[in-house]
Formats: C-alpha cells, structure tokens, sequence
C-alpha cells in the first residue's frame, strides 16, 4: 500500500505539473488510472489518454475542473463541455451502468469501470439500465437538459474511492487544436 501511494502521489504532482490537475488538499489521496481490471503502471499521461476518451465530440470546455478545499466544500467536481451539433455521448472507458435515471431536474448515466473509477455525465437520457456493459467508445445516451449545465452541454465528473479528481488526468489534457486552411 506505501508504494502504491508513493506511486500515485507521483502521478498527481506530474498532472500537477502539467497543468492537468487542479490542486487539492494534501491529505487527498491521488487516483488510481485504468479501466476494467487493466491499471496502468505509468505516470505518463499520453500513456492515460490510451485508455480513455472524451465522451463527447466537436465540443468545448465551458467550465474546468475546480477541486474543492474539503469534502463538502464549494468547487466544480468535472468539467461542463459545450457540443457543437452531435448530442450523442459515450462511455470514456469500459465499465458497468451503475445508475442511469433521473436525480432531481435532470437525467444521468454513471458507469464504473473498475479499480474505484466512476464517471458520471449529465444531462443524458440513456437507454441503459443498471448492469449493462459498455466498452470504450460505446454511445450511452444522448445530451438532454437540466442541472447546472446549459443547453447543449455535458457535464463530465469521475470519481475515484469515492472521490472526484480532475477528468483531464484521465485524458492526458485538452486536445490539441487543430488549425484549417482559409478561404481558399
């Protein structure tokens, strides 16, 4: 178990480093990265973003990850992405439907995909019930409205033993712009 925290920590201050984590408390634990039973061994994040995708295409981030101070303290727990056209969205890594319903004023899809990593995403309306598999890439649902995000935004949150982390880790960062050719 020490090594495993030494090796973890090491991991959070290279995301930390690397602009991809927001800080948080010192006595936090670090996240464990993977998905099913494969962990990942490395600190490397181009390593991570092998193993898990954006749930969303053609999107931006309207509002970053802000961990917060304590528990229960005020923060963003995930990051809000606004969809360009494609509402469809799926699952950033292999796992099981662990909920998928309404909670309040808005629908949601949790999955786990093992080694104490749960994501969450809302507003979306899901045909998936409790049990179901779903590999990486697999369409979940589709982006409805409700909650805290916009219309025609998800919001993305992963957990990690119960607590949330910064979703870019798991992503090796934000993806690289890519520049077209003007006006022919």
């Amino acid at each position: 178990m020490a090594h495993s925290r030494r090796v973890l920590t090491a991991v959070l201050a290279l995301a930390s480093a690397a602009g991809l984590a927001a800080s948080s408390p010192a006595s936090a634990a670090p996240p464990v990265f993977g998905s099913g039973t494969h962990t990942l061994r490395s600190a490397d994040p181009a390593q991570m973003a092998d193993h898990w995708i954006w749930p969303v295409s053609g999107f931006r981030i309207l509002t970053a990850y802000v961990a917060p101070a304590h528990r229960y303290g005020p923060g963003h727990r995930g990051v809000d992405l606004a969809l360009f056209g494609i509402r469809t969205v799926r699952s950033p890594a292999a796992g099981v439907v662990q909920f998928s319903g309404r909670v309040v004023d808005r629908d949601l899809i949790t999955i786990d995909h093992g080694n104490g990593l749960v994501t969450t995403l809302e507003p979306v309306t899901s045909p998936l019930s409790r049990g179901d598999r779903v590999a990486r890439g697999d369409e979940v649902g589709v982006v409805s409205e409700g909650g805290h995000t916009p219309v025609g935004a998800v919001h993305f949150g992963v957990r990690w033993q119960g607590e949330y982390i910064n979703p870019l880790v798991l992503l090796g960062g934000v993806p690289r712009a890519v520049l077209l050719p003007c006006c022919g």
